[in-house]
């Protein structure tokens, strides 16, 4: 019986894993990587920073989503532009916006 719970938890790190790593192609695929960077700032402020900024906020999915497809002006140094339409979809930017919220 252990070794069924042991092979479950380790199925589930993997598939954990392996959408953490889907997300991050997403974010480079559709563009985010160009400016931010998950652990450093560079010309836009790093993801992680703008995790540990909505952290805990309850419309942080829904707020960041939002900022993703349509840009945003006013809350960090730089605006950000909005993304084309046929760079991110709304449901790939509600992906964005809850693998950004993961990172830590």
């Amino acid at each position: 019986m252990k070794a069924v719970w042991i092979g479950v938890l380790a199925a589930s790190a993997l598939l954990l894993a392996g959408g953490a790593q889907a997300d991050a192609e997403l974010a480079k695929k559709s563009g985010c990587l160009n400016c931010h960077n998950p652990d450093k700032n560079m010309a836009a402020p790093a993801l992680k920073n703008i995790a540990a900024k909505y952290r805990g906020d309850a419309n942080a999915e829904a707020y960041l989503a939002g900022k993703i497809k349509k840009g945003s002006a006013g809350v960090w140094k730089m605006p950000m532009p909005a993304m084309p339409p046929n760079n991110v979809t709304e449901a790939n930017a509600k992906v964005l916006a809850n693998w950004i919220l993961s990172l830590k």
